[in-house]
């Protein structure tokens, strides 16, 4: 008996293939270009026609080291990210926790009002925070930039973690509160070993967010407790852009988050899809 012919799959899944590498080489080119001009010199950077086929050079790097202190930035952006992002945590676990398993009439507007804050462009509460900032003595200083960026990440820290202790059974808090478990036992022997896979795609979404923060780091911040993101701003000048420079500082700036990214890339997509499917 002959087989019958399977249907012709071949164009279909060559447009799927073609459409997937021009979306990816697309999405890519910003990086590699970045990459190619952090080893230029400024004239190869500004060449027209640019050049593709050239002798690299770590000048730029050196020159970014000894002239803006780097190491100094990256351990501002590592402790600023860090800090937040568990003092985060420390605030928006046991919130959420309330939140989902002892609702009241209020609950459902409190979170929409969260969730709204995150509408409101930063610069329209720049100047409150500012002059707040200024007046407690905080301007330019690691605390001012770490209280910042945990307001600024915790409703979306609330919600992750709300959505995910929504998942738990109740048969089991139930379970836990017959055998004696109280509101602290609950919490900490039950909810917090079941999600803590929630915990930490909130954790790690919330520490990219931190690291890549630029609106507050630039506004509060400038020798003393800048990130990478105050680094990378210091190479625009009235002369102009320096873009070897530029690039190299923006490539030292992004390589770690973005190592860090690549590892955790899971854990990333499980925190930004969660209560997305049911």
């Amino acid at each position: 008996m002959q087989a019958s012919t399977p249907p012709n799959t071949f164009w279909p899944t060559a447009l799927r293939t073609v459409v997937a590498w021009s979306l990816a080489l697309l999405l890519f080119f910003p990086l590699g270009w970045l990459f190619l001009t952090a080893f230029k010199t400024e004239l190869q950077a500004i060449a027209v026609p640019p050049l593709f086929v050239f002798e690299p050079t770590l000048h730029n790097f050196a020159e970014v080291q000894s002239r803006s202190d780097y190491l100094l930035y990256a351990r501002n952006s590592l402790i600023a990210s860090v800090a937040s992002t568990i003092l985060g945590l420390a605030i928006a676990a046991p919130a959420a926790y309330s939140m989902a398993f002892f609702k009241t009439k209020a609950t459902r507007d409190i979170l929409m009002w969260m969730l709204s804050t995150k509408m409101m462009p930063a610069v329209g509460a720049l100047v409150p925070i500012y002059v707040l900032a200024q007046t407690a003595g905080m301007l330019d200083t690691l605390p001012a930039l770490i209280l910042v960026f945990t307001l600024s990440n915790l409703p979306i820290m609330v919600w992750m973690l709300y959505t995910n202790y929504k998942e738990i059974p109740a048969e089991i808090l139930e379970a836990a509160r017959m055998d004696g478990a109280n509101l602290w036992t609950e919490f900490r022997e039950v909810v917090l070993p079941l999600s803590v896979g929630g915990l930490a795609s909130c954790g790690l979404l919330c520490l990219v967010l931190s690291w890549n923060e630029a609106f507050w780091a630039l506004n509060l911040t400038s020798a003393k407790a800048g990130t990478l993101a105050t680094l990378i701003a210091s190479y625009s000048s009235p002369e102009g852009l320096f873009w070897a420079k530029l690039s190299a500082a923006s490539l030292m700036a992004i390589a770690p988050i973005v190592v860090f990214g690549w590892f955790s890339q899971k854990q990333l997509v499980q925190g930004l899809t969660f209560g997305a499917v049911k």
